[in-house]
Formats: structure tokens, C-alpha cells, sequence
């Protein structure tokens, strides 16, 4: 017959395993069918100037066709049909699901830290939201500049290749975090105060690295970012009036 005592460790053993398992099961590792992975290929089609204008790497499949869909692309010229093809290429030509299960697995093998990283941002006192999701959709691709978040269903796109490398990292926890980052602040900084490009790019990067700069010792702060937000973010705690300090800065422009 158990003790008090026991009864009341076993109680607690059991709440800490419970929320163990709750924040390692916050990221989901999806491989892609070949269906999701054409419609993502399409987007990065239709966005392709964007990305050019931007010096993203961006990555596609070779052949032809891709070459003439990003020509249309440039002239505004695609239609339905152009999509319909392109499905037919990637199913029949080019999808291997194989491909893409180094770059699970290497994924797989961060998810501790990044859920780490998550619960940190969610302690940490700040003055303005950061959108926080239940879970997370990681999805794979062979294709695109290498990351990309959806902030309304809380997902993140990686870009891996077949023998698992990643884009800009070797470690697929720097982007991981980068992209959970763009959707946190996504509502109450970017779309707020109508933040551009560069400098989104910029504060996202700043974020993560005086956050998790001893977690992550290979990030950096990318070179095309706005410079603008830099005098004033200099330690962590800087971090707490995010939220000033872009409505200084853009109400400056």
C-alpha cells in the first residue's frame, strides 16, 4: 500500500511527463506529397521576380518547362493550363519521396531545442503579442529560398535536399526558429506597422540571435536587412519594447 508521500511523487512525476510529451509534440515533421510540393512550386513560379528583386537563392526543378513557366511568370502570362502541366511534370518526373527522408530525420533530431526555444519566447515578459501556436506544421521541400511560415495556420515550409543539407545552415534549428519568430510577430509587429521587407528580415533576425546566440552559435544576421533597428536593439531586454521602437521608426519615414 503506497504512502501519502508516494501517491503525491507519483502525482507529480506523472504531471511532469505529461507536460514533457506536450511541449515535444508543439512540432510536426511533414513530408510533402507530390501534389503539395507542385502547388509550392507554383507559388515560387508566380513569385519569382520577387525573389530575384530580393537575391533570394531560390531553387526549382531543372527542364524546359520550368524555364518557360518563369518566363510567363516575368509577363504576367500563366494560366491554368501552365499549372496543370507543371503537376504532370513533378508527379511523373520528378517526385521521389525518398528524397526527402535525410532532411526528416536531421529535423527530427532538433526538435527538442527548437520546442526549447519555443518555451522560452513564451516566458519571456514582452509588452506586445507574440502569436503562439498549439503546434507547429513543419513541411518539407526540395524547392523554394530555403524557408517560409504561414502565420494563420502556424506552419513552416524547410527547404532540405536529398542528401539532407539545408539552406544557409547546417543546422535546420537556426531556420526553424527564424521562421516560428516571422509568425509570432507576424499581427502585432509586421502587419501593425506595416513593416517592409527588409526590415522584417532584420528585426526576426536580431530576435533570434540575442535570444538564442549561445543555443545557436552559427546564426547570423543577414547582410540584406534594414539597418534602422539596430541602435536599438542591443541586449535581450531591448527586446521587451519591440513594439516602440518600430512605431519610432516607421512613424519616422
Amino acid at each position: 500500500m503506497k504512502t501519502l508521500f508516494q501517491r503525491s511523487l507519483l502525482i507529480i512525476i506523472t504531471l511532469c511527463t505529461f507536460c514533457s510529451t506536450k511541449s515535444q509534440n508543439r512540432l510536426v515533421v511533414n513530408i510533402p506529397t507530390a501534389e503539395s510540393e507542385s502547388e509550392y512550386i507554383w507559388r515560387t513560379i508566380q513569385d519569382i521576380t520577387f525573389f530575384e528583386e530580393n537575391n533570394y537563392q531560390i531553387s526549382l526543378p531543372k527542364g524546359p518547362l520550368i524555364d518557360l513557366l518563369k518566363k510567363k511568370a516575368k509577363e504576367n502570362k500563366l494560366s491554368d493550363a501552365d499549372y496543370e502541366a507543371l503537376k504532370v511534370f513533378i508527379k511523373d518526373s520528378i517526385y521521389k519521396k525518398s528524397d526527402y527522408k535525410e532532411g526528416y530525420h536531421k529535423i527530427e533530431e532538433q526538435l527538442p531545442l527548437v520546442n526549447t526555444m519555443i518555451s522560452k519566447i513564451s516566458t519571456t515578459a514582452r509588452n506586445w503579442d507574440f502569436k503562439e501556436f498549439e503546434h507547429y506544421q513543419i513541411n518539407l521541400t526540395l524547392y523554394g529560398p530555403g524557408g517560409s511560415f504561414n502565420p494563420d495556420e502556424g506552419s513552416l515550409l524547410i527547404y532540405t535536399t536529398p542528401s539532407g543539407d539545408f539552406k544557409q545552415y547546417a543546422n535546420p534549428a537556426n531556420t526553424m526558429i527564424h521562421e516560428i519568430v516571422h509568425i509570432g510577430m507576424q499581427a502585432s509587429i509586421v502587419q501593425t506597422f506595416n513593416v517592409p521587407h527588409p526590415l522584417k528580415e532584420r528585426i526576426v533576425d536580431t530576435f533570434v540571435f540575442l535570444n538564442f546566440k549561445e543555443a545557436l552559435p552559427t546564426y547570423k544576421i543577414q547582410n540584406m536587412g534594414d539597418h534602422r533597428i539596430d541602435p536599438y536593439l542591443k541586449t535581450k531586454n531591448d527586446l521587451k519594447d519591440l513594439h516602440t521602437f518600430v512605431k519610432e521608426i516607421m512613424n519616422d519615414n
